[in-house]
């Protein structure tokens, strides 16, 4: 079944704050798969983490990251991505003010959708 509205409008989505310098907005999503605008401040750490279920894949929409993916560093600039599949370690940190990476996963973070639970 689709979402009541298929369509996403940022204007219309408020960006939630998490804290040290990260918000995020949620595009879309279906039971499989989820997309994630997730902005950062200049510094900003995206903590190194894996996940035991969900796959990942991070494209730099602006702005660049040093990035570290199952041990190996690089630069993202815009137009970069990484992908991260389940129980791979990945973290990032934003080297520019405002920048944007647009995550996707699968399946969809149900975390995400329900922050009391996490």
């Amino acid at each position: 079944m689709p979402p009541p509205d298929p369509y996403f409008d940022p204007a219309a989505q408020p960006w939630e704050e998490l804290g040290d310098g990260i918000r995020r907005k949620i595009v879309g999503h279906t039971p499989q798969l989820m997309s994630v605008l997730v902005q950062f401040d200049q510094g900003a750490v995206g903590t190194p983490h894996a996940h035991d279920v969900h796959d990942q894949i991070a494209y730099c929409l602006a702005g660049s990251f040093e990035c570290e993916v199952g041990g190996v560093k690089k630069i993202l600039r815009a137009g970069d991505a990484f992908v991260a599949p389940h129980l791979t370690r990945h973290g990032v940190v934003a080297l520019e003010p405002n920048s944007l990476l647009l995550d996707q996963f699968s399946p969809r973070r149900d975390d995400y959708l329900n922050p009391a639970s996490t």
